[in-house]
């Protein structure tokens, strides 16, 4: 009678710079989707307006910028009503700042399962990017509420948006990667995210049109992968926007860079994610 051979699995550290197991993450993509499922519940339990707050946050924002910068500082909006100006800026903006807060502390809000269990340490921060969707999905209705209330029928343009909020996404992941390892071992890291996500939100033309910026600075903006993805996103919706496309190609050259350099330094740090977490 033949007996059944149980398969053993050795687990070791990585050694060096190693490419991303994208196989291994595909194996646990179960633990993905219950990472994600557990990051919107716990984000909204016990909660009285629950996932209400996903829209009251960008659309109180659009009310205050409106009157601010709208009405009293006059900024222009490119020929279209500022509410729905600034609020196609702030949907995509909100989702990356809440992914990038959310990336940043997945490593250390989740200890308790690094150093117990084996797993890809990927899954973490990739699943707090993930359950972001869900949220940008939300406030994205009353978007096109506000469209259908302002009379603006989207063009061709709007198949772009499934590449630009991947393009939101892996800004947020790249950037996460780098901090979230960082955080492991200085935990003062949650501090420069929040003076770095206030500095971005300026260097970004959420409440202002790109065409502002001087043309002597247009190289050093493009370097900034949300400008591009702001711009993106009301060129496609609004058929507004003053998307340059060569200054585009770098902003799509600085993410890819981002996400390479972000996956690599943290698999080369997570051997000792469960010593020091």
């Amino acid at each position: 009678m033949a007996t059944e051979v149980t398969p053993v699995v050795s687990i070791k550290p990585s050694r060096g710079w190693v490419l991303p197991q994208i196989r291994d993450i595909w194996a646990y993509r179960e633990l993905l989707y219950f990472l994600v499922w557990r990051d919107l519940k716990v984000r909204y339990k016990q909660t009285v307006l629950g996932f209400l707050w996903t829209i009251i946050q960008p659309f109180f924002l659009m009310v205050i910028f409106s009157i601010f910068f709208g009405r009293l500082a006059k900024i222009p909006s490119e020929g279209i009503p500022y509410p729905i100006f600034a609020y196609a800026g702030l949907l995509p903006w909100t989702y990356f700042a809440k992914s990038l807060n959310a990336c940043n502390e997945s490593l250390v809000g989740n200890s308790h399962l690094i150093t117990k269990v084996y797993f890809p340490r990927l899954i973490i921060p990739l699943s707090s990017v993930l359950s972001g969707l869900v949220d940008f999905s939300i406030a994205f209705t009353i978007l096109l509420a506000m469209m259908f209330y302002y009379q603006i029928i989207p063009t061709l343009a709007a198949l772009l948006l499934p590449f630009l909020i991947l393009m939101a996404m892996a800004t947020a992941l790249g950037v996460g990667l780098w901090f979230s390892a960082l955080n492991v071992l200085y935990r003062d890291i949650r501090y420069a995210i929040s003076f770095l996500v206030q500095f971005w939100f300026f260097a970004t033309p959420v409440v202002y049109p790109s065409n502002l910026v001087p043309g002597k600075w247009r190289v050093l903006y493009s370097l900034n992968p949300m400008a591009g993805v702001v711009e993106g996103f009301r060129e496609a919706l609004l058929g507004k926007g003053q998307l340059d496309c060569p200054m585009f190609m770098v902003s799509i050259a600085v993410v890819v860079f981002l996400v390479i350099t972000g996956t690599f330094y943290f698999q080369r740090m997570e051997k000792g994610f469960a010593d020091v977490v």
